[in-house]
C-alpha cells in the first residue's frame, strides 16, 4: 500500500463513463481528460510548519473531494490507478 508523505493525498480517481444518446457507455479511456473527483485512500501525517510543528489534515481516507484538475500526478500500484496530489490542490469535500 502507499504511505503518503507531508501533506500528500492518496486519491482513486472517480470513473468517467459516459453514456451516449443511443445507449453506448463510453469507458473513461476515450474522454482524455483527467478526473476532478475522487474518493481518498490515504493521507499524510501533515504539513510542517517554519517553527517545527506540524498542522493536521483536513481530509481523511473515504472523503469524496474535488480537486483541481492539472494537479495530481498519476501513478499505477498492481494495476490500479491511483493520483497523489497536496492537501492545497483539494478544493471541497462533496457531503
Amino acid at each position: 500500500m502507499l504511505k503518503p508523505l507531508n501533506d500528500h493525498i492518496i486519491v482513486k480517481p472517480a470513473s468517467k463513463e459516459e453514456k451516449t444518446s443511443f445507449g453506448i457507455i463510453l469507458p473513461e479511456t476515450a474522454n482524455k481528460e483527467k478526473p476532478e473527483k475522487g474518493e481518498v485512500i490515504a493521507v499524510g501525517p501533515g504539513k510542517f510548519l517554519e517553527n517545527g510543528t506540524r498542522v493536521a489534515m483536513s481530509v481523511k481516507p473515504g472523503d469524496k473531494v474535488v480537486f483541481t484538475k492539472y494537479s495530481p500526478n498519476e501513478i499505477k500500484v498492481d494495476g490500479t490507478e491511483y493520483l497523489v496530489l497536496s492537501e492545497s490542490d483539494v478544493l471541497a469535500v462533496i457531503e
